[in-house]
């Protein structure tokens, strides 16, 4: 009984996508998902054995009716905290960091700022165990979000902590945004450079950028909000990354080639193998699955409040998992 009563708080559009019979090809299943109020989507399948399949349907751009890409670039968003937390462990296994080292280590001045910036260490940073406030969760950041890092991290500071450190688990994305400041202050440059240097050109991924001054506007997948008209490409937040780019990086991320030599241990110890992400106008999910040895990254351009595209973006991936691995036992 209790279970059919959970029936009624969930959308019934969920309910009607999750027990719909399941398509024979992840190209039907694609098509079918955009009935349900999504403008494009992109899927990537890799299956070890196999060359890498593609597949797309609806539109990558919903005012030129331009046909949706898999190839296109797309703003991965939190799939991002994936390269921040090799970048960590990398520069933990060269002794250029210290996983017990604290925020306050680095930068004293939040002391004060940030309830137990002291007693903070880099590696509950790491696995969202710092407590420090998310600033995405402060309403006022959305009103008229901020283009600088220091900016953003106003949206922090001077507020009580969630929990006190190692006491509990606490996503935030303030703390990945005091990593990548972090990396910055010990190598020298910028961040994403170093990314770039140690993770993106060793596996020849020419396709993954730090920001929308270093590739084609054209290239990139529209995102839309539920409501709105407005085409979030322009706004300059993030990684972008295609598709087959990030199937790539976590197939590294999982079969340790994209390690070097104790590198693989610490990041183990600090991080997860796989990552969702969402921001105004996309969600991604990108995940590897041992049972078949496959990786699915699954892109969807188009976000709302209610979170309904939310669950229906999982239900969909779910369900391609199940054709895929439906196929390994033909």
């Amino acid at each position: 009984m209790a279970s059919i009563a959970s029936l009624f708080f969930v959308p019934w559009i969920v309910v009607r996508a999750w027990i719909m019979p399941l398509p024979a090809t992840v190209q039907e299943q694609v098509n079918d998902a955009i009935e349900y109020g999504f403008d494009g989507m992109i899927v990537y399948v890799d299956e070890a054995g196999k060359p890498p399949a593609f597949y797309a349907s609806g539109l990558k751009n919903r005012k030129h009716q331009i046909p949706a890409d898999p190839h296109s670039l797309f703003k991965i968003a939190s799939i991002s905290k994936l390269y921040v937390a090799v970048s960590i462990a990398k520069l933990v296994q060269e002794k250029r960091l210290s996983l017990d080292e604290t925020l306050a280590d680095y930068f004293p001045e939040l002391v004060g700022r940030i309830e137990n910036a002291e007693k903070i260490s880099l590696r509950l940073m790491v696995e969202h165990r710092s407590g420090i406030p998310n600033f995405t969760d402060n309403p006022d950041f959305w009103e008229n979000p901020p283009n600088s890092t220091e900016g953003t991290l106003e949206f922090a500071l001077d507020l009580p902590a969630y929990f006190e450190p190692d006491q509990d688990y606490g996503y935030s994305n303030t703390n990945y945004l005091l990593l990548r400041e972090i990396i910055e202050k010990v190598v020298g440059y910028n961040h994403f450079q170093y990314i770039k240097e140690e993770i993106l050109v060793p596996l020849e991924l020419k396709n993954t950028f730090g920001s929308l001054s270093e590739l084609d506007i054209d290239d990139v997948m529209s995102g839309y909000y539920v409501g709105f008209e407005d085409d979030f490409k322009t706004e300059d937040n993030g990684m972008f990354s295609t598709a087959e780019d990030v199937g790539i990086f976590l197939r590294a991320l999982n079969d340790g080639s994209v390690f070097e030599e104790g590198e693989q241990e610490i990041y183990s110890s600090i991080y997860v193998y796989e990552h969702t992400g969402l921001m105004p106008g996309y969600q991604s999910i990108a995940k590897y699955h041992k049972d078949i040895d496959t990786i699915v990254i699954q892109f969807m351009n188009t976000t709302d409040f209610e979170g309904y595209n939310w669950n229906l973006s999982q239900v969909f991936y779910s369900r391609i998992v199940k054709i895929v691995r439906k196929g390994k036992d033909l």
